[in-house]
C-alpha cells in the first residue's frame, strides 16, 4: 500500500494540560520545540506525533492523522478537484518536510505529509580502465632484467 499514516497531531486550547493527561494515561515522552510552539510525541513503537495550540480560534480540539505523500501540492490539488475543502494548502515545516490539510466531502479532516528528501547518494567513482597502467618501477625492473640477459 502506497500511502501509510505517518503522523498524528493534536490541536488543543491547552497543550500543557494535554501533555499532562497523555503522559499519565500512556506514559508518552515529549520533546518541546519552542520556536514552533509545538511538542513532539514519542510513543515508542508505532506512529508518533505531536501537539500544539490551535492555529485558528474556530478550529476544534481534535487529532488529525497525516498520510505520507510524494508531493503535497499535487495531492492537495487532487483533493480539491475531488470535492475537498482546503484548510492548509502548503506549509513548510522547517527542514523536516511540508504538509497540507483538508476536509473531505464527508466532513473529516485529514493531513498530508511530505518528508524532506534525504541528501543524495555520493557520486559514483569513475570506472577504472580494464588494463591497469604499468608502474614506473615495474618498467625499470623489466629493462634491467633484459640488459642482464644480453
Amino acid at each position: 500500500m502506497g500511502n501509510p499514516f505517518v503522523h498524528l497531531d493534536l490541536s488543543t486550547d491547552d497543550p500543557a494540560a494535554a501533555k499532562k493527561f497523555y503522559k499519565s494515561v500512556f506514559d508518552w515522552k515529549f520533546r518541546d520545540f519552542p520556536a514552533m510552539q509545538w511538542t513532539g510525541i514519542d510513543v515508542g513503537k508505532g506512529v508518533g506525533g505531536g501537539l500544539g495550540g490551535k492555529q485558528m480560534p474556530s478550529q476544534p480540539t481534535a487529532w488529525t492523522a497525516y498520510v505520507d505523500v510524494a508531493d503535497v501540492k499535487k495531492t492537495i490539488a487532487k483533493a480539491k478537484s475531488a470535492g475537498a475543502t482546503i484548510i492548509v494548502p502548503f506549509q513548510q515545516v522547517g527542514d523536516m518536510g511540508c504538509l497540507g490539510v483538508f476536509i473531505d466531502p464527508q466532513g473529516a479532516t485529514i493531513g498530508v505529509w511530505q518528508a524532506a528528501k534525504k541528501s543524495a547518494a555520493p557520486a559514483k567513482r569513475a570506472k577504472k580502465s580494464a588494463a591497469p597502467a604499468k608502474k614506473p618501477a615495474a618498467k625499470a625492473k623489466k629493462k634491467a632484467a633484459a640488459k642482464k640477459k644480453r
